[in-house]
This record gives C-alpha cells, structure tokens and sequence, in this order.
C-alpha cells in the first residue's frame, strides 16, 4: 500500500506543462478567462454608472500571483480581446466604444495595476504587510484610472468623482485585498517558481 502511495505522489507530482513557455500561456489564460468570468459578476449600483465586479480581485491578483510583467500581460491579453468583440466586458459588453465609455478608464488600467502589485510585491518570500500595500496599490491604480476617464465624461468636481467613482467600491475592494493577500500568500511562492524567468 505505502508502494501505491508513493506512486500516486511521484504521478501527481509530475507538471502537466513542463515548458516554462508553455506554463506561462496557460498562467496568463487562465488570468484572462477570470478576469472575463469577474466581469459576469455584477452588481449593478443606481448611483453610480460604475458596477461593482470581482474583476479587481483578479487583476491584483494576476500581478501577485504571476509577477508584474506576466500580470500585466495577461490584462493586455484581456482587454484586446475585449476590445476585439468578445462580450468580456461587465454585463456581456464588448468592443472598443465600451473601453471609451464610463467604465473604460477602469478596465484599461488593468495592465498597469497588475504591473505595480508585482512590482511593489518584490520577490517570493514577500511578508503579508508588503504584499497587503502591494494589492492595495493595483486597487489604488485602478482608482485612478477610472476617475481619470470619468472626469473626461463627465467633468465632474473632485468630489463627484469620488462619489461616483470610489467611494461605492472601497469596502468592497478592501475585502478583496484581504481575500487576495491570504490566496498570495499561500499559492505565490509555488507560481512564481513556476513562471518565472530561469537563473
């Protein structure tokens, strides 16, 4: 019996990719079908043209789990294929005109907030309150995206924008921060050996 189990753990510890290549597609995949099924779970909020997803939870996350520049790679991925007419957007959206309109400026700091949580979040054996800024950050980037577009939109004072384009969403992303620091610090140091550039 114990040659059984030895046998079962030498199997299942065998990569199912064994090219590093090959494992970063299917890391940065995998990010963008998440970031797409995020999009799905919506919570549409009548004060604000902004809906609250689970998208923020994966882009953070994408920058934690596969470092800055495979994040930020799987963002882009996301938004040019978005951007190409796959309903990836919130709500089934698609299409250039939607990266213009008042969620757009969200969405297409996608990339850069995934580049910064990797980034700031450093090397594998990053401590929780590094890694808590970090995540922290990519939701703060995503902030400032938004705003960004919303005040070409609209041409809101400071404060509107805060009340549209913030201040519905900060208890909520702060939960997603938490939940992202306990999933990065359990999964990150086994992703990042798995996708990350060789010595």
């Amino acid at each position: 019996m114990s040659a059984l189990g030895s046998n079962l753990r030498t199997w299942a510890s065998h990569e199912v990719v064994p090219s590093r290549t090959g494992r970063r597609s299917v890391a940065i995949s995998a990010f963008v079908v998440a970031t797409a099924l995020g999009a799905y779970a919506m919570v549409p909020l009548p004060w604000t043209p902004v809906p609250m997803t689970l998208q923020p939870l994966v882009v953070i996350l994408a920058g934690a789990l596969l470092g800055p520049m495979l994040g930020a790679a799987a963002m882009s991925t996301y938004l040019v294929i978005g951007a190409l007419g796959l309903p990836v957007f919130s709500g089934g959206g698609a299409g250039v005109a939607w990266l213009m309109g008042p969620t757009g400026g969200y969405l297409l700091a996608y990339p850069a907030a995934a580049l910064v949580t990797g980034w700031l979040a450093g090397g594998r054996n990053a401590g929780a309150v590094r890694l808590f800024g970090a995540l922290a950050a990519g939701i703060a980037v995503v902030y400032l995206g938004g705003v960004a577009q919303l005040a070409l939109l609209t041409g809101g004072t400071p404060a509107s924008l805060l009340a549209l384009g913030v201040l519905p969403f900060v208890a909520g992303d702060l939960v997603k921060v938490v939940l992202a620091l306990l999933v990065a610090l359990r999964l990150r140091p086994k992703t990042l050996d798995r996708v990350a550039p060789e010595a």
